[in-house]
């Protein structure tokens, strides 16, 4: 069963308080953003319920912001997500290049994870960096000016993270 610990309960209680008596739902996406971090990156449908519950409104009000923003996984992910923009400045600038050799290099598809469940690749709507494009975010950090150079020392790096902290 899914239940938040003490902490997590408290961090809870801190966001439904920003808001008034009766608005709890008010708090629904920074809720979903806990339940995500706390339960190994993804929402299932019993954590979907779960936040439902604690926010006393129904499932399907859970379901349809869950569903609707790319910020939230439905199904697991990777270690390390990547996130590539495909919005027109971007594209204009070679995501879908930049997609397709994440794809040919680890041999997935966009909304796929890697057999050793080290990285996901994902497609996403305007981070808000087409200066800096073609872009991609992993993780809190933006990763711009993508090459197939760029790309290959990331996928580099994420691998000696994940070495260390194994």
């Amino acid at each position: 069963m899914v239940k938040f610990n003490d902490t997590q309960l408290q961090e809870f209680n801190r966001l439904v308080a920003r808001y008034p008596q009766g608005k709890q739902k008010s708090a629904l996406l920074p809720v979903l953003h806990l339940a995500q971090d706390s339960f190994g990156g993804w929402l299932s449908s019993e954590t979907m319920d779960y936040v439902a519950e604690l926010l006393s409104i129904q499932p399907i009000e859970v379901y349809e912001v869950a569903t609707f923003y790319s910020m939230y996984n439905l199904k697991p992910v990777g270690k390390f997500m990547f996130e590539v923009c495909q919005t027109g400045p971007c594209m204009i600038s070679g995501s879908d290049d930049i997609v397709a050799y994440i794809n040919e290099k680890l041999g997935i598809k966009a909304g796929e994870t890697t057999a050793d469940g080290l990285f996901t690749l994902k497609t996403v709507e305007c981070l808000g960096a087409c200066g800096y494009a073609p872009m991609m975010q992993l993780g809190k950090h933006f990763r711009e000016h993508l090459t197939k150079e760029k790309v290959d020392q990331i996928i580099d790096e994420c691998r000696r993270n994940a070495a260390v902290n194994n």
